[in-house]
């Protein structure tokens, strides 16, 4: 006679079969997704996945599910990875899904597409709420890697453009999982403060995954947000980021964006030269035009015989004439001397001349810049920036000096 099995017995049985089977676990399924649900408490996704007439119940757990990049829909077609087991409670079977990818397209590429019509239908990337660039900026912020080689391309074609402008450079992570929030901390600072007229936040080149941080929801809202014009320069011209449409202005590469952020002073220069010439030009026309007038007037027979009158007007006129070239000399040689003095204060107050120099900035571990060594204690780790890169060392001992009014802690 059989043995009398109870309901919890045969469903432990029937699971342990199932899960005993190699040939169910770690299996390649295709289907189409119904009856989505997105758990927001635990962050599960309960599904069932259909083909045909058929269908199975399948759970994604959360630990799982946060590595989707995209956002799954009824009716979209999928392939997924996982096992097949049995539910006790309920005495169903289920698939368990620890993968899932859109089939005939990647996730990334799905996940990008989602978010920029999401974004785009909250008005996030209008022209209307875009701000114009700053012609002459006197501070330009930049967030990017301190290591990469688009920092090296700005500053050299900032600083031989535009040597008056002042340099600011945050250094922020540009790749993996760290680096949106990284990015975030470097536009808050920034606008935090009011540092800078212009901001460029970029990176060099890279495959899709590489660039992925600039395509994080909280960034691109972080970049659009920003009280200061922020000019996006992600990766090559054909690489195009969601952050490129939030930015005020969009550069195919950072060493673009360097050149769309400050004005060229050569060419500002020239405009100078050529006012001058056009306005030397103008005096001398219209002291031609004058002096045909006067000859005329003179030419007239009733002034023919006022020979003191005519000479006295011809003196004023000549003193005039020398007046206003002398005048005219002067301003434009005070106009130069106060171009050459701003432009030699600007680049004075430049941090990469300075770093140049020999000089050193040095911040502790939350970006502060150290003025005092009250401001620092032993143990502490202090992050120094040189012209050819940054040192990171840890205080050992604080030793003020002797006329300080205050001691270090």
């Amino acid at each position: 006679m059989p043995s009398v099995l109870t309901v919890t017995q045969l469903n432990r049985y029937v699971k342990n079969v199932l899960e005993g089977d190699f040939r169910l676990k770690d299996m390649l399924i295709r289907g189409e997704i119904s009856n989505f649900t997105d758990h927001y408490k635990s962050g599960h996704f309960y599904f069932t996945l259909k083909e045909g007439d058929c269908a199975i119940k399948a759970v994604m757990f959360a630990s799982y599910a946060k590595n989707v990049p995209f956002h799954p829909k009824n009716g979209m077609a999928v392939i997924v990875r996982g096992s097949v087991s049995l539910y006790e409670r309920d005495g169903s079977y289920q698939l368990y899904v620890y993968d899932m990818q859109p089939e005939g397209k990647g996730s990334l590429q799905l996940a990008y597409e989602q978010l920029l019509q999401k974004l785009k239908s909250e008005g996030l990337f209008d022209e209307e709420r875009k701000r114009p660039i700053p012609r002459f900026p006197e501070r330009v912020g930049l967030i990017t890697s301190d290591t990469g080689a688009a920092l090296h391309d700005m500053l050299n074609i900032i600083t031989r453009r535009y040597p008056p402008a002042q340099l600011i450079l945050y250094p922020a992570l540009v790749q993996g999982k760290s680096a949106p929030a990284s990015l975030i901390r470097a536009l808050d600072y920034f606008n935090r403060n009011h540092s800078c007229d212009v901001i460029i936040i970029g990176r060099g080149g890279g495959s899709l995954e590489d660039l992925w941080a600039f395509n994080d929801e909280n960034l691109v809202r972080a970049v659009a947000a920003s009280d200061i014009p922020v000019i996006s320069a992600v990766g090559h011209e054909t690489d195009v980021t969601l952050c490129d449409f939030a930015a005020d202005l969009r550069a195919p590469t950072p060493s673009a964006a360097a050149e769309l952020a400050v004005p060229d002073a050569s060419m500002l220069l020239k405009q100078i030269q050529r006012r001058e010439q056009e306005l030397q030009n103008l005096m001398q026309y219209k002291l031609f035009a004058a002096r045909q007038y006067f000859d005329s007037v003179m030419q007239r027979e009733s002034l023919k015989n006022s020979k003191v009158y005519l000479e006295e007007k011809r003196r004023r006129l000549s003193e005039h004439q020398a007046f206003l070239q002398n005048d005219m000399t002067h301003r434009l040689n005070n106009c130069r001397e106060q171009l050459a003095a701003k432009s030699e204060q600007l680049s004075l107050l430049n941090p990469w001349n300075q770093l140049q120099r020999g000089w050193s900035l040095t911040e502790n571990a939350a970006g502060q810049r150290l003025s005092s060594v009250t401001q620092t204690a032993s143990g502490q780790m202090l992050i120094t920036t040189l012209s050819d890169g940054r040192i990171v060392s840890r205080v050992e001992s604080v030793k003020p000096n002797k006329n300080s009014t205050k001691g270090a802690k």
